[in-house]
């Protein structure tokens, strides 16, 4: 389904943001993934944070709701599976992690460029993005 205006792709990344934030709660209460609970903790906290953001933004911007079409923006591209009651072990949430974290990223870029004619809005969608790649960064780096 594409994403055609202002509202479908903030929807989108709440709900991006709220998909995200089951997954590291759920990881975060496995006992198999406690190395990395504080870890995904902190992601689930930022995601909260991130939640809050995208409502501001929202907010404070919804007489732009209507203007400016938006094309080349689909759901599907940035669509992953995720059964929040399956059991992953340690090494399949940091692969299911990192696999989120990109996706989430590009996302966030790639909506940031097509809104770009409305510049708080993109500022806001790239310090997304911005959060998402450290924590792919920080994915990166456990072995």
């Amino acid at each position: 389904m594409p994403l055609t205006n202002f509202g479908s792709i903030l929807k989108f990344a709440e709900d991006l943001e709220t998909q995200d934030l089951a997954f590291y709660e759920a990881a975060a209460d496995n006992p198999a993934c406690a190395p990395h609970k504080d870890l995904l903790q902190q992601f689930a906290a930022d995601l909260k944070k991130n939640q809050k953001l995208i409502r501001r933004i929202r907010r404070e911007n919804v007489t732009e709701m209507i203007l400016e079409p938006v094309q080349g923006l689909t759901r599907s591209e940035f669509t992953l599976d995720f059964d929040p009651d399956r059991g992953l072990d340690p090494a399949g949430v940091l692969d299911q992690a990192r696999a989120r974290e990109n996706r989430a990223e590009r996302y966030y870029l790639k909506a940031a460029e097509q809104i770009k004619s409305q510049p708080e809005v993109a500022r806001g969608l790239k310090q997304i993005a911005k959060k998402r790649s450290a924590h792919l960064k920080q994915l990166h780096e456990i072995d």
